[in-house]
Parts: C-alpha cells; structure tokens; sequence
C-alpha cells in the first residue's frame, strides 16, 4: 500500500484493526458487485480484450464495454465514437481521408469515427493507451490487439461466468445519422441470452429517452447514468444534479431498475479530503433503485489531496503515482452502495474483502 496522510494515532490503529475483520456496518450490507470500468483500464489499454480478462482474473463481478456503432451497424467496444486517441488509425495513411470534424452531442470533436469505417476496416487497427502520461506502462502493450466486438466481449465474460455492463454511447447522435441505437442492442441482448431481470447483464446511458425507449424493447436491468454536471444530451432542460434528488430518482424508478452517479454524489470531496456521504444511497434504495457510482481510479492526479500519496508535490511523477484509494473505496462501501466501478478492480476487489470478508 501506498503511503498517505492517514495519521496513526489510537483511534486511527483501531479503525485499520476493524476494517480487516469487517466493520459493523458492512455486516448488515449486502456485498457490493465490482466492475472492471472498461476492463482493468489502469494496467492494460482501455476496451481490449486483455483488459476485460485481467479484470476477470482479478475478481470483477462485471465487465464494462462502452459500446458505439460501426458504418455497417455493427456494436464494438470503444469509449468514443473517435478512435484517433485509443487506436493506431492516425498512423495509417489508408485511412488519412477518414479524417473529419463532426458535432457530438454539441462539441465539435475531430478525428477518426467508428460510424465512418466497416467491422472489417475497424479489425485492421490497433489499440493503444488512452492515457499513456499517466499509464505509461500501459504503453508496453499498445498495438497487440484489435477493437472488440459486444459479442466478443460478451463471450469472454460467459467464458469466466461473469457479467457484462454494456454502455450506450451518444445514442442522440447515432439516431440522427441513421443509426438508431436502441433496437440493436434489443437485438443485440436476445442473440446473447440476456434479455431476461435474472441475465448477468446491465444497460446503461447518460440520455433517458434511449432508456425508456430500450425499457419497451428488452427485460434485461437498465441503468441511468449520472454526470457530475450539465444534462443529459437529449434533455438539455434537466440538470443533472436535480436526477438524484429523491423526487429526481423517483422519476428515473419508473424505466431504470439502478443509478449510476458520478461518485461526488455518494461521497462528495472539496477537493482537500472526502466529506460526509449525501442522502443518495438512501433515497435511491426507498426508490426501488440499485446505485452504482463510478469510477474509482487510483492515480493521485484523480484523488483529493488528502489520499495523495506522499510526497505528492515533490515529484514531477506525482500526478500518476497510486494515492490510498482503499479510503475512497472504503467511503463508497461504508455508503451502502450496491456497486462500484474501477479502472482498478483488483484494488475494489481487496478493499472490499477487507470490509465484508
């Protein structure tokens, strides 16, 4: 373990003491699933392959495959509908004329994008490291493998006998270029088996029209996203921060069966150290819904200053060395959470178990 600004007083010894038998509180929570967000993100090249199995062999409960559409309508796993900064295609020159500058969900973004290229175009590339200054070890990898399918993520998961927690991107925008989202994953969920409440399966999306619409179309568990700030993309008029209030949360009960918010929601930060947990938990459950918060990363450029590891402002190394996100795992649990999403979910996996056992 990294160290951090835990100070080692009496009080501090017995809390370290308590947590590896299980706190009181956790004994009367149920354990809460972890995810591997985007595979185990923090050590291999986001949406490859080898990312989702070392999260599997780390011990997720889940893998998370952000899913966005090919020319010819096929789901493969990437964060962005751009590719240019998590694949190769910049350095290929058969490709140079792809380039283009398009709005999404009004930001102008330019670079490469899946909808311009077939699944067979799209297997000729190559992963790499979204965030080679803060994962430059991530980089020893990048090149070894090509863009996953929602299929080929599924049956990794199936293989392991784990779930999948497939996410909807920018589904506003797809429709409007006439790739309409929300039937193909229908489709896409009935050719895996898991269009059922019991399949090991979540959908989730940042807008709720795509939601409702996928409620009609599918049994599978669906999952409303919640940013940090704004509104959704397809209901500009709602603000975020009014979707988890407890009348907020009602309305999202009546076509999503959980939450996910960005993590602030459950524990809020002021940037020096963790605050107080909010009522979230607590609305969501009296709701009917789960909560899922996301994501938990361990580098101290993600961390308040607090859990940053020591000496943090000394280093020109700092912002990517591991902070003590035991702490902020352990907030997020001691908060009732039903899950929690990771770039590191062998690091969710052990602070769990040191918490419930």
């Amino acid at each position: 373990m990294s160290l951090n600004r835990r100070s080692l007083t009496a009080a501090g010894l017995a809390m370290a003491a308590s947590s590896t038998m299980g706190s009181p509180a956790s004994a009367c929570m149920p354990k809460p699933i972890v995810i591997g967000h985007r595979g185990a993100s923090g050590e291999r090249p986001e949406h490859t392959p080898m990312a989702y199995r070392l999260a599997i062999a780390q011990g997720a409960d889940f893998i998370e495959p952000d899913l966005c559409i090919t020319k010819d309508g096929h789901l493969v796993a990437r964060h962005e509908n751009e590719i240019g900064g998590t694949t190769d295609v910049g350095a290929r020159t058969e490709f140079a004329d792809r380039k283009a500058t398009k709005v999404i969900d009004g930001q102008s973004v330019t670079g490469w994008f899946t909808e311009d290229f077939t699944l067979a175009e799209l297997k000729t590339l190559r992963a790499r490291e979204r965030l080679p200054q803060l994962r430059p070890a991530n980089t020893a990898f990048d090149g070894r493998e090509a863009i996953p399918t929602f299929a080929e993520v599924v049956a990794i998961a199936k293989a392991a006998g784990v779930g999948v927690y497939p996410e909807m991107k920018h589904p506003g925008y797809f429709a409007s270029i006439g790739l309409p989202f929300e039937q193909r994953m229908a489709d896409a969920l009935k050719a895996e088996g898991l269009n059922s409440r019991s399949a090991k399966v979540f959908v989730q999306c940042f807008e709720v029209g795509p939601l409702k619409t996928l409620r009609r179309l599918t049994k599978a568990p669906l999952v409303q996203l919640v940013d940090s700030e704004g509104s959704p993309a397809d209901m500009p008029d709602l603000r975020y921060a009014d979707m988890v209030t407890a009348v907020g949360l009602r309305a999202i009960a009546a076509y999503a069966d959980g939450v996910g918010p960005d993590k602030s929601y459950v524990v809020p930060t002021d940037g020096e150290r963790l605050l107080p947990a909010t009522s979230l938990v607590k609305d969501a459950h009296e709701a009917g819904l789960k909560v899922h918060p996301w994501t938990v990363r361990a580098e101290n450029y993600f961390l308040p200053k607090d859990l940053q590891m020591l000496p943090a402002s000394l280093r020109p190394d700092a912002p990517r060395l591991h902070g003590d996100v035991e702490a902020m795992f352990e907030a997020l649990y001691e908060a009732g959470i039903d899950g929690v999403f990771s770039d590191f979910p062998g690091l969710a996996v052990a602070a769990r178990k040191d918490m419930f056992g």
